[in-house]
């Protein structure tokens, strides 16, 4: 991933020592070189550093497919269930479980996650052996389903114990797990707090030298909300404030114009694209394009259960370049050497971790993915004169053709089995605390009476 294209480099290896790249060249040379512990075989397969999926809510994993196919996503798709899980932190972990679990297994090393119960997350991210960039969703509008155009109650103290939370985070596990987990600062959105929040976590990101992860004008309810109480669309008001710099990851952009999506690159801040869950949530393309084209890095998340389904960054890859080929009726655009830099180095620089992770160059730390190219999605396999690798990649795989994942030099998983934490265990223990949420929803699922609810009674679910 150095320079501006991928950096294919064929015949070659990569030596590790002490969680670090040390040396990567040809495979004759460097075997010559480095007496190894353990050696690898990767014949007939293609090493790419570690996928970054830089916006997630794993917490809520055990809600996929309850939200989907719905209009006003937010609170009739998704707020019938919202509350009930959020009480339940039991089953919130074992859905953040789930969720990592799912990810890693598709080739995702580092995890860009906002939520709640962060630190027995944290806790769970130590022992799978994943890197974490974490955050504590910070709001001070009162958690119920509001009507559309309806303005939200704010609670301060609520918003403070939130905060608290994030602060207490910080001073725990940032930098914890050999530098493994480290935090940002995560306010929900411009519509869920005030400016005197907002600016207190500003004020706190920079004092802890870290970044502010928010969703940003991110849906028509987000611009309703701030034109009622600002008289200004978000990006215009987040800019008047001084929110849009260098410190501010900017995940969404949903009903952002491409003038106002310039702008917020050209102050600095970095993007998170979510195609998957924005097409399904929004039926809409984001402006990364114009993002790009303006300067700015933009890496890819996969959002929420939910909203998104699954949680595997070639799943991104592909919705990225396909949604916007057909936005802008240009097959030029988004090629799929562009998608995977997105994925990995573009996301590194997006979070701020450019210096140690997202591509393979010497003195990184050693995150790396072993992809089988003997898999029928990746065959047949050209080389020379031309290479179809990349694009194999992003439009035809699918995550298991996955076969190696490497965080810090640690391999944790291999061939079908995680090697750091139990698959069987975790499926179970989901299983089991998804289905009460299911019962106590059903009623507020029933009164709202969203579009899957009018499905199920229809029998067309």
């Amino acid at each position: 991933m150095q320079g501006e294209g991928v950096g294919y480099l064929p015949d070659s290896a990569l030596a590790v020592d002490r969680g670090r790249i040390v040396a990567i060249g040809p495979a004759a040379q460097l075997t010559g070189l480095f007496q190894a512990e353990r050696t690898i075989q990767a014949r007939n397969k293609v090493v790419l550093p570690g996928f970054i999926d830089a916006h997630m809510h794993t917490g809520m994993g055990l809600l996929r497919g309850l939200a989907q196919d719905t209009s006003f996503w937010m609170m009739y798709g998704l707020g019938p269930f919202a509350d009930v899980l959020n009480a339940n932190p039991d089953a919130v972990n074992a859905g953040s479980r789930l969720v990592i679990l799912e990810a890693l297994r598709n080739g995702t090393t580092t995890f860009g996650d906002l939520g709640h119960n962060m630190p027995v997350v944290c806790q769970f991210i130590e022992k799978a052996g994943v890197r974490g960039r974490v955050a504590v969703m910070i709001r001070e509008a009162l958690p119920r389903i509001y009507a559309p155009g309806e303005l939200y109650e704010f609670d301060p103290a609520f918003g403070q114990r939130l905060l608290n939370d994030n602060i207490e985070l910080a001073e725990k596990w940032h930098g914890q797990a050999n530098g493994r987990i480290t935090v940002m600062f995560g306010p929900q959105g411009a519509d869920f707090a005030s400016r005197e929040m907002l600016l207190k976590v500003r004020q706190l990101a920079l004092s802890y030298g870290t970044k502010i992860h928010m969703h940003v004008q991110q849906g028509d309810r987000e611009i309703a909300q701030l034109m009622q109480r600002y008289g200004k669309r978000p990006i215009a008001w987040l800019d008047e404030i001084g929110y849009l710099d260098k410190n501010l990851l900017a995940v969404h952009l949903t009903e952002a114009t491409e003038e106002e999506a310039a702008l917020v690159a050209r102050r600095g801040a970095s993007m998170v694209l979510c195609s998957g869950s924005i097409g399904i949530i929004d039926g809409l393309v984001p402006p990364a394009r114009a993002f790009q084209q303006a300067g700015g890095m933009v890496g890819l998340g996969s959002d929420q259960a939910p909203g998104n389904n699954c949680h595997n960054i070639f799943n991104e890859m592909k919705l990225t370049a396909l949604f916007n080929k057909i936005r802008y009726a240009d097959p030029e655009v988004m090629p799929a050497w562009k998608v995977l830099r997105m994925a990995t180095i573009e996301g590194a620089r997006a979070l701020g971790l450019e210096n140690e992770i997202g591509s393979l160059e010497e003195g990184k730390r050693a995150d790396f993915i072993l992809v089988d190219l003997l898999r029928p999605t990746m065959q047949p396999v050209f080389t020379e004169p031309m290479r179809n690798i990349v694009p194999n990649l992003v439009y035809s795989a699918r995550g298991d053709e996955v076969s190696l994942v490497a965080v810090d030099g640690r391999v944790i998983y291999e061939e079908g089995r995680f090697l750091t934490i139990d698959e069987p265990e975790i499926m179970a223990e989901a299983q089991r605390l998804a289905n009460p949420i299911g019962q106590a929803a059903a009623g507020r699922f029933w009164e709202v009476n969203g579009s899957n609810a009018m499905f199920m009674w229809e029998g067309k679910l």
